[in-house]
This record gives C-alpha cells, sequence and structure tokens, in this order.
C-alpha cells in the first residue's frame, strides 16, 4: 500500500481545485464581447452583406446562416452568405457592429439598423438619427476617434465602460 506525503495530498487538491474552478467558471470570450449581439445573432440578425448591395438593411433568416467572430450572423440569400463567408473582413461592420458615434467616446452602444453609412467600404453602424446626424457631421474625425477607442474598448464588456 502506497502513502501520500503530505506535499503530495496538498498538491492533488491544489490542482483538484484548480479544475474544478474551470469547470465552473463562466468565461467572457472576447467575440462575445467584441460583436453587437441581440436576438441571437450578430447585428440583431440584420444582413450585413445588403447594406452593400442593396444600400439598406435587410433581415436576415435562420435559413441562410454563418459563424464568424464567434457568433452567428444571418443574411437574406444563400448568396449574400456565401459573399460574407468568402470575405467577411469586406462585410462585417466597423466596430463589431457598435454604434460607430459611441465608440468615439469610448462606449460600446447597440444600434439601430436603419441608421448606416458605408464609408470607403466599410459599414458604419449608429444607435440613433442624433447619433448618426453626428457621425455624418464629421466622418473623419468621428472614425478616427473611434479607431483609436475601439483599440482600448474591443475586449472589455459593453457595461464596464
Amino acid at each position: 500500500m502506497t502513502t501520500l506525503s503530505t506535499f503530495s495530498i496538498r498538491r492533488l487538491a491544489i490542482t483538484t481545485g484548480f479544475v474544478v474552478a474551470a469547470a465552473f467558471a463562466s468565461p467572457v470570450f472576447a467575440d462575445e464581447v467584441s460583436t453587437y449581439v441581440a436576438n441571437g445573432a450578430a447585428i440583431g440578425g440584420t444582413d450585413p452583406v445588403a447594406y452593400h448591395t442593396m444600400g439598406k438593411p435587410v433581415q436576415g433568416s435562420d435559413q441562410f446562416t454563418t459563424e464568424y467572430d464567434g457568433v452567428t450572423w444571418k443574411f437574406s440569400s444563400a448568396a449574400n452568405r456565401d459573399a460574407f463567408a468568402a470575405d467577411p473582413a469586406k462585410y462585417a461592420p466597423a466596430y463589431g457592429g457598435f454604434c460607430a458615434t459611441g465608440a468615439s467616446f469610448g462606449k460600446k452602444i447597440p444600434i439601430d439598423p436603419q441608421h448606416f453609412k458605408i464609408v470607403d467600404g466599410t459599414l458604419y453602424l449608429n444607435s440613433s438619427q442624433g447619433a448618426h446626424d453626428r457621425f455624418l457631421s464629421d466622418e473623419p474625425g468621428t472614425i478616427s476617434k473611434a479607431d483609436m477607442n475601439w483599440q482600448e474598448i474591443r475586449t472589455t464588456p459593453a457595461d464596464q465602460l
């Protein structure tokens, strides 16, 4: 019969404690934090490709989905889904789909899909008409500030900003 030393028992207890803690921990993954998700889908299920191809927000369908950055994205057609899957960086909105004007102030604010602008091929979404008007009044300045802030806030949950 083998006996365990006090050191071995402590080591076993500590290791077991770490394993149990890891199993019950609920970590926040950066992709869940860095992409605006509502109604179980990125940007509330709005088709990001439609902004580029139709010039307006179009609700996506559960029939046409793909995973990107750890979240589900919905599309209005198989063609849009396939275009996004082939080049997500081209179609995914800036700042993970959070409000561009909010990001310029260091905040992550949910968006209203009706308030958008494509600038130099990048989709920018905003939370309200007021935020959108502010974005439009100084697009380069707002984008520059949001770009700088996004580096700091990307991995921080919205409720901690």
